[in-house]
């Protein structure tokens, strides 16, 4: 067996993970370079390769497989930095991308702004055509207004072209045709058409995926060809994928023509990781997945051992940003990460986020000029860190600037630094505290009989906190916590989605109708198999239906039982599979009500590796008493006035079966993990930390 590398470049963090013959994964670490990200990514490479006691060219040449998921497109949008891109639309609809889907969270704040579009209106062209939606032609394509259009788009210099036409996903007839003229009138331009990129009902999301990947094709285009090219000329010659935001990786080429996919590739990837974590330790198949980076908290479900997505993710605020309306595995993020910054509002009230001090200039900690609090100074403070171990000795801390910084704010709210430092943590963590009640209670999920797995590389400061106050017993901090997306790409599939609509009910179900629909999606599904680099004979496919009870509003993802609909008998249990997750998700289940079908989906699984399986336990000793002079210590902060002298124990004197018992610090490389007074890890056989609450 080669090696595999996985990558996930960060805000703030670019997170590596190697693993070769032997089966044991290695973190490489290094700060995320946003102007060059192959800078950032080749020093994390080459210190996992050092762990391995490989160069870096001898790490490429022997690897063959390289996962990367980036924040790159996501990058672009937050700093407005996406390509110039025109909406070609239906004459007299203009206004699909003005008047969106939106909200606000105050319904009495009458000050409130009306949200942008994410492309101008000014930036829309209208064309004379019409579909109906039983597909035939209400008004004919007028070809030369078409042409006119591009003429202007192209006089205008837009850098991309997003075609969302009325109804085009009964027919795309007109959106193929303007795309044909695209092509011969302005050669080279990219665009995207709707029908061809989410061909579902509800016209402003299509429309808004669409705006969304036309803008970000020029730029993504560049950055994987440049990807590629920077991987080829260091000596990497083996494959190459993608992570995505559907939970799985795909080939260069699918991503460049859909590069909306990108977006939240990084975080969909925790999950994975979590699911294969938490089958090592047997801990069941409901798990709560929280990845705590530089910039963000995210966390998101496993339930019942699959993973849960959504239509519902928004690109800037919720309510007042743009939904991707693409299907994407569910992470919810709240700005509350290790370099998010503590600050003081008028009325003497700290906050926590959503602001970060990011990878430049970084907290202050890390010497890189921050001058402004963050969460990592409020650890460094407490004395979490080792300033001379930090990312294994490559990086060392300025805690003197951390105190400094925190020194602006409590001083002003009459607290010692160290006092200050403690709620600074302890704020943050209610924060993550409520993302996670969003994503559980709110869904019906009692995380207290759930498993969480942490991961992140500032996870282990407050994760036994988190636990703790949710009544969670069943943790896991991995030994790849502080890479958890990237290790979650080593297990990952390639995975490719296909989406249709065909509405109907279980009151005349079109049982030929939507037997046509599966089939088309899978056609499409095998051919795109059947072009990947080489033979991928092991794959699967799996049917949802998108359903919801007759007179609701929005629909539910309901595997079907028996994969395609054969007959009434199959449709039943469908129609029972639905009744069981509305059941669970609301707690509500209405026999009596009929079940609309709206949107039918089919994933394409592919594996790439052996899943993981359960590893046999071992025996629990415990690691050497505080009292021993032979464990080092540090004065630690725990809440009290008073400095504790905490024992500090390096990862590698920890063996499998060993237990630490709080309060102590435990060093990984990449990661620290806190152990307050009163709890317990345990080091497990597969080399994953269990906390005891």
């Amino acid at each position: 067996m080669a090696y595999v590398i996985s990558l996930d470049t960060g805000g703030t963090f670019t997170d590596v993970v190697v693993v070769g013959p032997d089966g044991v994964p290695v973190i490489g670490k290094a700060l995320t370079t946003h102007d060059r990200i192959f800078s950032g990514m080749r020093e994390a490479i080459a210190a996992a390769a050092s762990e391995k006691s490989l160069s870096l060219e001898q790490l490429l040449a022997e690897t063959a497989l390289l996962v990367y998921g980036t924040t790159r497109a996501t990058n672009a949008i937050v700093t407005k930095r996406v390509a110039k891109t025109a909406f070609v639309t239906t004459a007299g609809f203009p206004d699909i991308l003005v008047l969106k889907e939106a909200g606000k969270f105050d319904p009495h704040d009458f000050r409130a702004p009306y949200p942008d579009p994410y492309i101008p209106r000014r930036h829309t062209f209208e064309v004379n055509e019409r579909m109906s939606s039983e597909a035939t032609v209400a008004i004919p394509f007028d070809e030369s207004q078409a042409r006119a259009v591009i003429g202007e788009i192209v006089a205008q210099k837009f850098e991309a072209v997003a075609v969302c036409f009325l109804w085009s996903v009964a027919n795309g007839e007109h959106e193929r045709r303007f795309g044909q003229l695209l092509d011969e009138l302005a050669p080279g331009l990219p665009y995207t058409l709707s029908h061809e990129l989410i061909p579902i009902v509800r016209e402003y999301r299509r429309a808004s995926a669409t705006a969304i990947d036309a803008s970000l094709k020029p730029l993504m285009q560049s950055h994987l060809r440049g990807l590629e090219s920077d991987l080829r000329n260091a000596g990497y010659k083996g494959e190459i994928l993608v992570s995505t935001t559907s939970g799985g990786c795909t080939n260069i080429d699918a991503m460049v023509a859909k590069p909306i996919y990108t977006i939240g590739s990084g975080p969909a990837m925790a999950p994975i990781s979590a699911r294969a974590y938490a089958v090592q330790e047997s801990f069941g198949d409901n798990v709560i997945v929280c990845d705590t980076g530089g910039t963000t908290f995210d966390v998101g479900l496993v339930r019942d051992g699959r993973l849960t997505f959504t239509r519902e993710t928004w690109l800037g605020p919720q309510y007042t940003g743009d939904l991707m309306g693409i299907s994407a595995v569910d992470m919810r993020s709240v700005g509350a990460g290790g370099g998010s910054i503590a600050w003081i509002d008028e009325g003497g009230l700290m906050h926590v986020g959503p602001q970060s001090a990011g990878s430049e200039p970084g907290p202050a900690c890390y010497g890189r000029g921050g001058l402004q609090p963050t969460v990592s100074d409020a650890a460094a403070v407490l004395g979490y860190f080792d300033p001379h171990y930090f990312l294994g000795g490559r990086m060392e801390l300025d805690v003197a600037a951390a105190r400094r910084a925190i020194e602006t704010i409590s001083s002003r709210i009459g607290l010692t630094v160290e006092e200050c430092s403690f709620r600074i943590l302890t704020l943050a963590s209610e924060l993550m505290i409520r993302a996670i009640g969003d994503i559980t209670i709110n869904e019906g999920l009692d995380p207290r009989e759930s498993a969480i797995v942490a991961g992140g590389g500032a996870a282990g400061m407050n994760i036994m906190l988190i636990a703790k106050e949710l009544g969670c017993k069943r943790v896991i901090l991995p030994k790849t916590a502080s890479a958890l997306s990237a290790a979650g790409m080593q297990y990952a599939n390639i995975v490719a989605e296909e989406t249709a609509s065909h509405v109907t009910s279980t009151e005349g179900f079109d049982l030929a109708g939507v037997g046509r629909v599966l089939d088309s999606l899978t056609a499409k599904l095998r051919r795109f198999a059947e072009g990947l680099a080489h033979d991928r004979a092991d794959h699967a496919i799996e049917y949802i239906a998108e359903a919801r009870y007759a007179g609701q509003v929005w629909e539910l993802d309901t595997p079907i039982p028996s994969g395609h609909l054969k007959d009434l008998a199959s449709v039943a249990e469908l129609q029972e599979e639905f009744h069981r997750t509305h059941e669970r998700v609301f707690a509500v289940r209405d026999e009596g009500s009929a079940v609309e079908f709206i949107n039918w989906k089919a994933r394409l699984s592919i594996p790439l590796a052996d899943p993981p399986s359960p590893i046999a336990d071992v025996d629990i000793v415990d690691a050497a008493p505080a009292g021993k002079d032979t464990v080092a210590r540090r004065d630690c902060y725990f809440g009290d006035a008073t400095a504790v002298a905490t024992p500090i124990y390096k990862a590698s004197s920890i063996a499998p079966g060993m237990r630490v018992t709080g309060p102590a610090i435990i060093e990984e490389p990449t990661t620290t993990l806190v152990v307050y007074p009163g709890m317990s890890v345990t080091l497990s056989a597969a080399g994953n930390y269990l906390l005891e609450i």
